[in-house]
């Protein structure tokens, strides 16, 4: 099998593959991440949609709307509840991919910062590190 990420739930029945070179990670603040991610903030792998493939399973999803008003489509597993990815229904060619599923976590460092006007206090972005205080994409 060709070089790829893959990853999947804790319950192991979704899994999935990303072919090509390791996507972009983008960390987000916003209150809905922080309630989705149960923790400070929220981390997105920003995948093209053709690169990405379930190889088991079939996630359940549901819609919500962004603090702008869009609509995401949120995935995850009906078993043990891990949200698998997630697609903005106004940008239909990408899959944002929760990170913290991948089989191998090690390399996790997000490259930009997003909506950090709502960031917790104690979280610290490295200087070198692009931040915006919504989202630079509208969304």
């Amino acid at each position: 099998m060709e070089p790829g990420i893959e990853g999947g739930c804790q319950c192991g029945k979704i899994r999935y593959r990303i072919e090509g070179p390791e996507p972009p990670i983008a960390a987000c603040h916003c209150t809905e991440c922080q309630r989705q991610s149960g923790s400070a903030f929220g981390m997105s792998m920003i995948t093209p949609r053709e690169s990405f493939t379930l190889t088991a399973g079939e996630p359940r999803s549901f819609e919500r709307q962004t603090d702008s008003g869009k609509t995401v489509e949120c995935f995850f597993c009906a078993d043990c509840g891990t949200r698998i990815h997630h697609m903005p229904i106004s940008m239909a060619t990408t899959v944002n991919i929760k990170p913290g599923t991948l089989d191998d976590t090690r390399s996790l460092k997000p490259r930009l910062h997003v909506w950090t006007s709502s960031k917790q206090d104690w979280v610290e972005i490295p200087e070198d590190v692009r931040q915006f205080d919504k989202n630079p994409g509208g969304s």
